[in-house]
């Protein structure tokens, strides 16, 4: 093969260029470089130059060089190796997990269908020092772990290449392109095997439809021909990934779904050509034209599927910003630059445009805005946020420009943390699809097997092949192993999309799985129930003003204090004014360390505090008012008390219908928390929860857990705090609150990034849906294949026919799974 670029012998040197290809020759070039080409000698840049010249010479074809129009083709463009990851070695942090081990993610081009993943997955599984390979099929990202010692990247990636597939670091750009472009290249193949179907069609109708002896033998003939120079677009471009996907799985010796179809295809195909060409015998070209674009039907509809199950998690990808405006000398200078959004470090000072994305976390320090959480939280609803407010990395600015100073480099933002999640997400397979994977793999060798005994039997029945022939080729093509691989990743992938996009990010894989079969559910008190800070439950006027006007004086008093209690007096008011933020100001502020604030506001004087703090500048003591379990605040002025504001950790209120369902669905509820025994019973009896345990530090959490799998339970857990990352880890499932710790997030099966109570329950119902829709799919394919396999065995199916039975059969699957997506958000 030439390239493009036009270069004759005499242009390229022998001191300063390859004579073969065009390369640039190394100083140090060995003479065993060197290849004598009509009559004089010629630099080699690389032995394998010089070895393809000599074997040229060899075979007495010098005249190619005297007459070529341009260099050899050079590895360049199509090297073994991604050019980024020829600047990466065992050494590099990326891969870094510990001192013997690395890890990667790696973006794969080329998934055709669920076979690519056994194929992958088992090639690898060969190489020595890779300890696990994992490839999600709805985001076509393979996770890889080995040992630096045995194994390199370069062996990876040489042993995908091998088979066929080319990988790269994930970069979701480039990810996102070639997708787009397998898709373009799928549409192609499927418009031209189509294009030649209907063609086809056209000209083996006459032969159908015509009597016995009333068609010309010479039109029959010039029919066949036609019919097989139709044929070959579809043969030789559109069943390309057959071709490939075979030929990939016989060099890795693993032979996957593709090898069967190829041969069925291969089988007619050369069938009908021999019968062409001696003028007798039956000819399959409209089945194998047929087949041909059904297939690609079937997989154009699975790369949809995969594409759409796996849209919420690549929007995650997209979510943060490449670069970010910066305000380097602020607040002396306000000259905004671009900088690249890694180069981010804490305390840095940018601009967030209106429609922009948050580039790291970060607090605002100047102007108002509104932002848009939907990626993070599943709420489309806009949400308020102003100077002092948090944003975090990958929420979108939907209103007014604002400075915000980092608190985050990007690396380490709230959406990174996420995308990391995510990452783990597909590493694993459920127990449920590694049986599907290892009961497709037996079946493809099974499959070959039997369509050899199907045509050794027909053929001694008969004697006959081209009785026998038909027959194995309908074998061969109405198998559907596919089918049993596509059941469960389909049917999670779908349902782990619908998850995300109500706010809860599934990232572990056994989790939809493990859920089904929970027999306990055990919830953490604080910031899991309830609220895990303070909010305000009562606003009792004590004397003539009105209690909203008082909300609104402590709020102003309280406006610039960090205190738990003073920010939930802020809400309160800031929700009782329609989300307008308070814009009552306090003059000559004066706080008390531990007992509260004073202040003027519309020039007088008030005190916002303790009983005590308050008692001394409103005279005589409060009234007692306070209700059981609740905080009290008082407000007071010159002589008077005027409002007393009660404040406790209350209940989400979701938290009631979550118990409730549980209960409903048979699961065993448990309150386990680490505050007092009479909080936490007080909280269980409210919620009518059976089993209330308070007190337990965290190693006494894990072993209340840990007792409770010992005597056969399935464990799911729901927390929030650090103290309950050990307990999330243990249990078989864990839910982890969005608004919870890093630490507890990163050892949960699920994060709740909507912060709803209620979506741990959406999940379970969503777990049910989706063990029902596996199993739909696991029956199906396997009763597909246990009644078409043998009626393909004794004649009943053609190989068109057997054909439409395989696309239909995945297509079966994939629009099940799919249904999983369109179910309301919530039932509750």
């Amino acid at each position: 093969m030439l390239d493009t670029a036009p270069l004759s012998p005499a242009a390229a040197p022998a001191a300063q260029a390859c004579f073969h290809c065009g390369l640039p020759v190394p100083a140090s070039a060995p003479a065993a470089w060197t290849v004598r080409i009509d009559g004089a000698d010629h630099a080699m840049c690389c032995p394998g130059c010089a070895a393809v010249a000599q074997a040229i010479v060899d075979l007495g074809q010098q005249s190619y060089y005297r007459d070529r129009s341009a260099f050899a083709a050079t590895a360049e463009g199509a090297q073994l190796l991604p050019p980024e990851l020829q600047l990466y070695d065992n050494a590099d942090p990326r891969f870094a997990l510990d001192e013997d081990s690395r890890e990667t993610t790696l973006a794969v081009d080329g998934i055709r269908c669920a076979a690519c993943v056994w194929l992958i997955e088992s090639r690898l599984a060969r190489l020595p020092g890779v300890a696990s390979a994992q490839l999600n099929v709805a985001t076509e990202r393979l996770y890889v772990r080995w040992r630096s010692d045995e194994c390199g990247p370069a062996d990876i990636l040489g042993a995908l290449h091998a088979i066929g597939y080319s990988a790269y670091p994930y970069d979701a750009g480039r990810h996102g392109e070639g997708q787009r472009k397998s898709a373009r290249t799928l549409g192609r193949q499927l418009f031209v095997a189509g294009l030649s179907m209907m063609q086809v069609m056209m000209y083996v109708a006459p032969a159908y439809l015509a009597e016995d002896g009333t068609l010309d033998d010479n039109m029959a003939s010039l029919m066949r021909w036609a019919s097989l120079l139709l044929t070959l677009p579809a043969i030789c471009y559109s069943a390309q990934p057959f071709w490939r996907g075979a030929w990939a799985g016989l060099k890795a010796r693993s032979p996957g779904m593709d090898l069967p179809v190829a041969l069925g295809i291969a089988a007619a195909f050369g069938a009908s050509v021999l019968a062409t060409v001696r003028g007798r015998g039956e000819v399959w070209f409209d089945s194998v034209t047929m087949f041909i674009f059904l297939l690609l039907c079937s997989r154009y509809l699975e790369l949809r599927a995969r594409r759409k199950a796996g849209a919420a998690l690549e929007r995650l990808q997209h979510a943060l910003p490449a670069s970010a405006t910066l305000l380097a000398d602020y607040p002396g200078s306000r000259e905004p630059s671009l900088v690249n959004a890694a180069a981010l470090a804490v305390d840095h000072v940018i601009l967030i445009k209106p429609g922009e994305a948050v580039a790291a976390d970060c607090v605002i320090v100047d102007g108002a805005t509104t932002l848009d959480l939907s990626l993070l939280s599943g709420e489309s609803a806009p949400v308020a946020r102003g100077v002092g407010d948090a944003l975090p990395g990958g929420a979108l600015n939907a209103g007014a420009p604002v400075l915000a100073r980092v608190t985050r480099r990007a690396q380490d933002s709230t959406m990174s943390n996420l995308v990391k999640l995510i990452d783990r997400a597909g590493r694993d397979k459920p127990r449920i699809a590694l049986w599907a994977d290892k009961v497709a793999a037996w079946f493809v060798a099974g499959l070959l097997v039997f369509a050899v005994a199907a045509f050794a039997f027909w053929y001694q029945l008969d004697g006959d092949a081209a009785r026998a022939w038909p027959i194995a080729i309908a074998v061969l093509v109405v198998s559907c192993p596919c089918a049993l691989s596509l059941a469960t990743p389909t049917a999670l992938a779908a349902a782990t999309d619908r998850l995300l996009r109500q706010g809860v990010l599934v990232s572990g894989p056994q989790t939809l799985e493990t859920l089904h079969r929970a027999t306990h559910v055990v919830f953490d008190k604080t910031g899991t129930l309830t609220h895990g800070r303070p909010l305000l439950q009562a606003t009792l006027p004590l004397g003539a003003m009105r209690a909203d006007f008082c909300l609104q004086v402590a709020a102003a008093l309280d406006a610039g204090s960090g205190h738990p209690l003073a920010r939930a007096i802020v809400a309160a008011a800031t929700e009782a004014g329609g989300g307008a933020r308070v814009d009552w100001h306090a003059d000559e502020l004066t706080e008390a360390a531990g007992r509260g604030v004073e202040g003027s506001v519309h020039n007088r004087r008030y005190r916002l505090g303790n009983a005590a703090f308050v008692a001394r500048i409103s005279g005589s003591a409060p009234p007692h008012m306070v209700a059981d379990g609740a905080t009290p605040v008082y407000l007071g002025a010159d002589g008077q008390w005027l409002a007393c504001f009660q404040l406790r950790d209350g209940l989400r209120p979701d938290a009631q219908a979550s118990v409730d369902y549980f209960r409903r669905a048979g699961k065993t509820v448990v309150l386990l928390s680490g505050d007092h025994d009479v909080l936490a019973r007080r909280v269980g009896d409210q919620l009518g929860i059976g089993t209330t345990v308070g007190g337990y530090l965290p190693d006494e959490k894990l072993a209340f857990v840990r007792q409770l799998q010992m005597k056969g339970a399935v464990v799911a857990t729901v927390g929030d705090g650090i103290n309950d990352a050990a307990v999330l880890s243990a249990a078989d499932v864990s839910f982890a609150m969005g608004e919870g710790a890093a630490l507890a997030q990163a050892h949960a099966d699920a994060v709740l990034l909507c912060g709803r109570l209620g979506a741990v329950a959406d999940s379970a119902r969503v777990a049910r849906q989706t063990m029902i829709v596996i199993r739909q799919n696991l029956a199906w394919a396997s009763l597909y294949n246990l009644l078409a396999i043998p009626a393909a065995a004794v004649g009943l199916l053609n190989p068109w026919l057997s054909g439409v039975g395989m696309a239909a059969s995945s297509a079966v699957v994939v629009l099940n799974a799919l249904r999983l997506r369109g179910r309301g958000k919530k039932e509750m």
